[in-house]
């Protein structure tokens, strides 16, 4: 119980964190949507944007830490501080080597990797060269958000969690401020966005690097690229960064298909994705960074009844989340596209677009958390080879799912195939995970997901019924926000009444991390 109450308020630290991040990220969404909406620049920014974004959610979101965390924690703990600082030293000056010369990489061969991601804008010479100048100035941000990470690694290492989920919330202040101060001065506005990146990365290490250098990180220009843990960490990173991947090449893939498409596509794509990834952040990134540690220090002490104890009970408490934030995101697409974006270059047709992306990715919501709850448990056993080879499993059913859906949904089929994709990738991993550890109390989480999903659906019907009486599109911009979040807490309300009246050990376990519950912490 114990390791359950510290994941849990490791969890809560980082979802508050990513909470305040996820807040700037809409406020910065929502200024870039009355700046540029779904139009030919906005379009190019999220293509050239969908890279370095895409190694931050890898690298940021856990696939260092996954390969990092549990050899550093065993050095830590086997031969000292001393051997660890040379093994995190060491690592980071090969960080710096293979970082750079990504960066360069991607700088003179961008044409080339934007015609690969977006071929539909071959056509359109305009909007490849603007995408490919976008793409060459975000590249340097590669560096920074790698470094950022490995740093993220040391902190949460030392159960430092606070600085490093904070740390993002720099990049989304640093593109707001560009988009509002430089993006009036220049030729091309939409290049303050790519300017933003950068700093926002060059912050995010800034940031988080006198809390290392307390905890005794010290520089030096040694490289070891034969020190055995070095080796180990080199070996475990490949297959875990595949592994988590999987989620961004499929939207990385959305992103292709989409390019071909009616203009629009790909920012109806970002913007859904975006919504997901607000619960998705909060809670399912969150708690698989904080459930990674403790994985590991079980798997280490060979204390495999707590470790499966552990795994249990992240899948029900994700799943106790997901499934309501699930219906809500489902009911209320449409008012929070329509209160949070629609304005400016945004338009009508841009929120119904975003709505039924929006739709198609909600749907998907458990299975993403899932996946980044049940991975850790392989990665704290070092099994890097299982979820990649499922990942791979999982590409492909996601390519066939789009060819067969982008025909009668468009860019809704793309969004659809994705999760359902997911669900095929999640689905393995269980069953994978349950033959390596045994049984891990299937009948208490199938029971749990009925108890969810009761609650879920009396939740669905009251703010279902409240929507169509209280909110409407005609309404000022400032009273549909307040509709819109009055919903949001009703629903929330009612979920939380409906738990408690059947009991649902999971509501009583975060009112007791939180602090609303009487009893006491032990």
């Amino acid at each position: 119980m114990q390791d359950n109450i510290q994941v849990g308020r490791a969890a809560g630290t980082v979802g508050g964190m990513t909470l305040i991040s996820r807040i700037l990220g809409f406020a910065r969404d929502t200024i870039i949507a009355m700046a540029f909406g779904s139009s030919m620049a906005a379009d190019a920014f999220f293509v050239a944007f969908r890279i370095p974004n895409m190694q931050r959610r890898l690298l940021g979101e856990g696939a260092v830490s996954a390969a990092f965390i549990p050899i550093f924690s065993e050095t830590l703990n086997q031969r000292g501080e001393k051997e660890a600082w040379v093994l995190a030293g060491n690592l980071l000056n090969i960080f710096l080597i293979l970082l750079t010369s990504l960066a360069l990489f991607l700088i003179l061969l961008a044409p080339w990797v934007v015609m690969a991601f977006a071929p539909g804008f071959i056509n359109n010479p305009e909007k490849l060269e603007l995408t490919i100048a976008l793409t060459r100035w975000m590249a340097p941000y590669l560096i920074f958000i790698g470094v950022g990470s490995l740093l993220m690694g040391i902190l949460n290492t030392f159960k430092v969690f606070a600085i490093p989920a904070a740390a993002p919330a720099l990049l989304n202040v640093s593109i707001i401020l560009s988009t509002l101060i430089l993006a009036p001065q220049l030729e091309e506005p939409v290049m303050s966005l790519a300017y933003g990146v950068l700093a926002g990365g060059i912050l995010q290490v800034l940031f988080q690097l006198p809390a290392v250098f307390r905890k005794g990180l010290r520089w030096s220009p040694n490289l070891n690229l034969k020190h055995p843990d070095l080796i180990k960490i080199g070996k475990l990173t490949p297959p875990i960064v595949f592994g988590m991947a999987v989620y961004e090449i499929n939207i990385l893939i959305d992103t292709l298909l989409a390019s071909l498409l009616e203009e629009g596509s790909i920012s109806y794509l970002y913007y859904g994705n975006r919504l997901v990834q607000l619960p998705l952040g909060i809670f399912g990134v969150a708690l698989g960074v904080a459930i990674l540690p403790t994985l590991s220090t079980q798997a280490a002490r060979g204390e495999f009844a707590k470790l499966t104890q552990t795994l249990a009970f992240g899948i029900r408490l994700i799943l106790f989340i997901t499934i309501p934030a699930t219906i809500g995101l489902i009911l209320l697409r449409y008012p929070m596209v329509n209160a949070l974006w629609e304005r400016g270059q945004f338009t009508e047709v841009s929120t119904h677009g975003t709505a039924n992306a929006l739709l198609f990715y909600s749907i998907g919501l458990c299975a993403f958390a899932g996946i980044k709850v049940i991975a850790p448990a392989f990665y704290s056993l070092k099994d890097t080879k299982t979820p990649v080879k499922i990942g791979v499993y999982s590409l492909i059913l996601n390519v066939v799912l789009n060819l067969i859906l982008i025909g009668p949904l468009g860019y809704g089929g793309l969004a659809l195939a994705t999760s359902l994709s997911a669900f095929f990738n999640v689905g393995m991993l269980i069953y994978q995970i349950r033959n390596r550890l045994g049984l891990m109390g299937g009948r208490r989480i199938a029971i749990s997901i009925i108890k969810y999903s009761f609650s879920a659906l009396m939740m669905g019907i009251a703010v279902f019924w409240a929507r169509e009486i209280f909110f409407s599109t005609n309404s000022a911009t400032s009273v549909k926000i307040t509709v819109l979040f009055a919903l949001i807490a009703l629903g929330i309300g009612i979920f939380t009444f409906i738990s408690k009246l059947m009991k649902i050990d999971e509501l009583d376990f975060v009112f007791k991390i939180t602090g609303l519950s009487k009893e006491k912490n032990n």
